[in-house]
């Protein structure tokens, strides 16, 4: 073993490469040519441009009439066997903080309200290295989404990524629109966009969600904010289907999978799944349609009398609730209960009840999927 772990020929780095980032954590320990191999920069970047499995989800509560931030952040990996919780993920940084956003392995993350030392950090949990940004006009409610991708962006033994952060402003005669500010690892600075959009809704949920060089924000007005990132142009989507077509107020959330922008909705006509086939003639279709009947009669140990229910509310919360979507993969809330719905497969694991979480706010949660990277960041002077 020793021998094949100081071997320099291409095969084990052929070999090493093709595993998930998961197992390699583990194999870099096997021998001291193992771990060489495994840390060395041109090693990690080709292990990053393979498709990575999904690992699972990190999800961080709200207060909804509070203004203090809730610190803990709940991670829930995809084998879930009953165990406990991981909830120290995020020590490694030097101030406790609000998740934003993740991308390909990386995380975006803001202080805590409130605030003493406002920052932004860009970090890789699984190696624990981290960027930390000044935050020079903190806003809590502010949008920053992060654009890194392993096939284009990593060079000099370190991701380049892009941040992007979404202002709503006003005009005078009450209209509504989008404006682009744009942060560059490469340049260390922030610039605005002269491009913005038309919009009078609302960002919602699973901010910032990259494909293909492209961010994408749901709205809660039925349409989808996209912005280009390199060419800088931004414009609407429409959802699949209108929520006044329906007779009970819907729930969504988007997704990625298998590289393609993924629209999930429930409500009392069940469970669709659409993907979205061409951006510019706004082209979705039907992947996955389930009602609740049907999701009831496969999975009763779990539910019971799912179309009534998903009529109430509580508390001003939707009874059944998607929460994040990826690679086929559903977060999904049901009640005070949280499950794991693999939507192809039609199978659902049970997770456990929201107060296992710490709080019981489930106001607007954050909640992002999450696949292991051995991306480093380096600090450049």
């Amino acid at each position: 073993m020793d021998k094949f772990g100081n071997l320099n020929t291409d095969i084990p780095f052929d070999v090493l490469s093709r595993l998930p980032t998961k197992d390699l954590v583990e194999l870099k320990f096997v021998s001291k040519g193992w771990h060489q191999l495994v840390t060395d920069p041109s090693f990690i970047q080709v292990q990053s441009q393979r498709i990575q499995p999904l690992s699972g989800f990190f999800f961080q509560q709200r207060f909804q009439w509070c203004q203090d931030d809730i610190v803990i952040i709940n991670y829930i990996p995809m084998k879930w066997e009953g165990a406990e919780l991981h909830k120290k993920v995020f020590d490694f940084l030097p101030q406790d903080v609000v998740l934003l956003t993740s991308c390909n392995g990386l995380f975006c993350c803001r202080s805590c309200f409130p605030f003493e030392q406002p920052a932004i950090f860009v970090c890789n949990p699984l190696n624990k290295e981290w960027i930390k940004l000044d935050w020079a006009e903190p806003d809590k409610e502010k949008s920053i989404a992060l654009a890194f991708d392993p096939f284009q962006d990593f060079s000099d033994n370190s991701a380049n990524f892009k941040l992007v952060s979404v202002s709503q402003s006003e005009t005078e005669q009450e209209e509504f629109y989008f404006s682009f500010e744009i942060y560059s690892s490469k340049t260390r600075s922030w610039k605005l966009s002269k491009e913005i959009c038309w919009c009078n809704s609302n960002l919602y949920k699973n901010k910032g969600v990259f494909i293909g060089g492209i961010l994408h924000w749901l709205t809660d007005g039925d349409q989808i904010l996209t912005f280009n990132v390199e060419n800088e142009f931004a414009w609407l989507i429409s959802a699949p289907l209108p929520a006044m077509e329906l007779n009970s107020v819907p729930e969504s959330c988007i997704g990625e999978s298998k590289g393609c922008l993924h629209y999930i909705m429930i409500s009392e006509e069940g469970l669709h799944v659409w993907f979205l086939e061409d951006y510019f003639d706004c082209k979705w279709s039907m992947k996955h349609c389930k009602t609740l009947a049907a999701m009831e009669q496969e999975h009763g140990q779990f539910f019971y009398n799912l179309q009534e229910r998903v009529k109430q509310r509580l508390t001003g919360n939707p009874w059944m609730d998607p929460l994040a979507f990826k690679d086929g993969v559903l977060l999904l809330r049901v009640s005070n209960t949280i499950y794991l719905y693999h939507i192809e497969r039609c199978k659902m694991d049970e997770v456990c009840d929201i107060s296992k979480f710490g709080t019981n706010s489930m106001f607007c949660p954050t909640v992002l999927p999450y696949s292991m990277s051995l991306v480093p960041l380096l600090n450049k002077a």
